[in-house]
Parts: structure tokens; C-alpha cells; sequence
């Protein structure tokens, strides 16, 4: 079932979305050669009680930490640990979501390490600009897979591969909520998009196949060719006047 949020709901949204944006923002800056994936967690962690947000990944059917933290070839959910130094030159996915009063914002950048190759670069920028493809569709009566058609074509124009295990979603009172959005699809196909829906957008994105795994740590997604990896991901409300990010400050 799909639920309608309510301007009343959508406005407990926002405070989520607003402190989702926050705390990931700053972890954008501190993701700098020589910090552990596991301190930008606790930092992660420390700023939920400051704002007086709950984690929403942390204990998810049992992930075991606040953000998923994914490295160059890691594609989604990869566990922080204070080993795990960033160097010069990596890419770093950041994936964090946290709920207010019972109601959720998630959201995903990737961050370039000090320099970047050029070709990482691009994979950066590209899924990112993917992702605002993806948020144009959204509006109502568009269909579901008129997102993923979006961001699916354009990538691909890049020769990059879009991931088709892990999708995105959904999102209100529940962290994944009914509909999948898929990063890929016929245009005009899937679930009409109505006033009031919420969906969480996360283009991840490939430099080479779009084939995955998911290492023996039972969480952490990487690719098959260890090609590097990009996530982007918003949460946006379907309103009366087109797509309404939730997930910025």
C-alpha cells in the first residue's frame, strides 16, 4: 500500500530531511586523507543526539552502525570501522538517514578524497546530476519507471553500468515504504505518481558493469569488475508544484 503524507507530515519530513542534510554535509567536509570511516560514524552518531534525531540505519535489521560508509569499488552499505583510513585519491560514498518523531529522511553524496583522477570525477558528477534526472519525473501523473528511464539514460550515455540490485524506495513513516523506484526502465511503465507520495531517489552507478556482490560481512556491496562506484540519493515529496526536495537544509 502507498500512503499520502499530509502537509502536516510532510513538514515532520522536513525537520528529518533538514537534519539528514545537515549532519551529511559536514561529514562531506571532515572526509579528508587520514580520517577512519569509523570516526566519521561516531561523529555521525554524536550529532543525531545534538539535533535529537534517531539514527535510522543503525540496528536496521541488524546493520550494526549509523552510516553506511562505501569506498571506491563498495557500492552500498559498507561498514564503518576506525581501520579504515581514507587516503588521497579514494572515493567515499555517504549514506544516512535519520527519523523525527517517527518520520524518516535518508540521503546519499559521494565525496572525492583530496584529488581525484579525472575519470573518478566524472563518475561523481555524472550520478549526481543523474540523481536531478531521476527528481525532474517526479511529478504527478508520471509513472514510476519515468525516473529510472531518466537517470538510466542518461548514465549510460557515459558507458557507466546502473546497479539492479538495490533500488530506491518509498519513504514516511517506515524507512522503505511501497513504491520501488528503480534506477532503469521503460518510460510510462510502473506505479502512477500521485500528490502526496515520497520517494527516496539513489541512482548507484558503476564506471564499469553494473554487476555486484555482497561481501562476506553479509552488508557490504561491491562491484564484480572493481570498477569504482557512485551513490546519490534524495528524499522528494510529490507536490501540487512539482518535486519538492526534503533532504536539503
Amino acid at each position: 500500500m502507498i500512503y499520502l503524507k499530509s502537509e502536516r507530515e510532510l513538514d515532520l519530513m522536513r525537520v528529518a530531511g533538514r537534519a539528514v542534510a545537515q549532519i551529511l554535509s559536514e561529514l562531506v567536509d571532515m572526509a579528508q586523507p587520514g580520517i577512519s570511516t569509523g570516526e566519521l560514524d561516531r561523529y555521525a552518531e554524536s550529532r543525531c543526539k545534538d539535533l535529537k534525531v534517531v539514527p535510522a540505519f543503525k540496528g536496521y535489521h541488524g546493520f550494526p552502525a549509523t552510516v553506511c560508509i562505501s569506498v571506491n569499488d563498495e557500492v552500498v552499505h559498507g561498514i564503518p570501522s576506525p581501520k579504515r583510513i581514507l587516503k588521497e585519491g579514494d572515493i567515499v560514498g555517504l549514506d544516512f538517514g535519520v527519523s523525527h518523531q517517527g518520520w524518516y529522511g535518508d540521503s546519499a553524496r559521494t565525496v572525492a578524497v583530496g584529488r581525484v583522477s579525472q575519470s573518478a570525477q566524472q563518475l561523481i558528477d555524472v550520478t549526481r546530476e543523474s540523481l536531478f534526472k531521476g527528481i525532474e519525473q517526479c511529478r504527478a501523473g508520471n509513472r514510476v519507471f519515468d525516473i529510472g528511464h531518466a537517470i538510466q539514460n542518461y548514465v549510460e550515455g557515459y558507458g557507466y553500468g546502473v546497479v539492479r540490485e538495490f533500488v530506491g524506495h518509498g519513504i514516511g513513516k517506515a524507512l522503505h515504504e511501497e513504491p520501488q523506484v528503480p534506477n532503469y526502465g521503460p518510460k510510462g511503465k510502473g506505479t502512477l505518481l500521485k500528490v502526496g507520495m515520497v520517494v527516496a531517489i539513489e541512482p548507484m552507478i558503476n564506471a564499469g558493469s553494473h554487476q555486484v556482490k555482497v561481501l562476506s560481512d553479509g552488508w557490504t556491496a561491491v562491484t564484480v569488475d572493481h570498477s569504482l562506484s557512485a551513490h546519490y540519493e534524495h528524499t522528494v515529496a510529490i507536490t501540487a508544484n512539482g518535486p519538492e526536495i526534503l533532504t536539503v537544509v
